[in-house]
């Protein structure tokens, strides 16, 4: 499989509490380079725009609040099928489903508050870097 992007969003949660630094070296150990990167804190508008996808589901307005709550780390990942693989080493989006020595396993609190956002296709992850970068 060729070499592909996608996009790595460390979350409030895991930033405040100073975990982005395990986190990234959990991705580079998996194999998934980090091109670019940069911390920011999102606008109640950006966060609205990039979840719009979600904006019918009743956890919406929530995830906005929690996603502009603090800053956040977006990073651009590349490697070989680098959406799947960043997908595998994110865990499943409830901790207590994610399987052990994943990133939600070690360091998410909840559903919501999951330490971090990964493209789901190539097409979102096309969409959601360029949002970013």
């Amino acid at each position: 499989m060729p070499n592909q992007k996608t996009l790595s969003i460390i979350k409030p949660d895991a930033v405040k509490a100073g975990h982005a630094n395990a986190i990234n070296l959990m991705i580079e150990n998996a194999g998934l380079k980090i091109l670019k990167k940069k911390e920011l804190n999102l606008t109640t508008e950006q966060a609205k725009e990039f979840y719009s996808i979600h904006s019918d589901k009743p956890f919406y307005n929530e995830l906005c609040n929690f996603m502009t709550s603090g800053p956040i780390i977006v990073q651009m990942l590349e490697g070989e099928n680098a959406i799947e693989l960043y997908r595998k080493v994110m865990g499943a989006t409830n901790p207590d489903d994610a399987e052990e020595n994943t990133i939600r396993k070690k360091f998410a609190t909840s559903i919501q508050e999951n330490a971090v956002h990964g493209s789901d296709s190539e097409e979102n992850a096309l969409k959601e870097l360029n949002f970013f970068f």
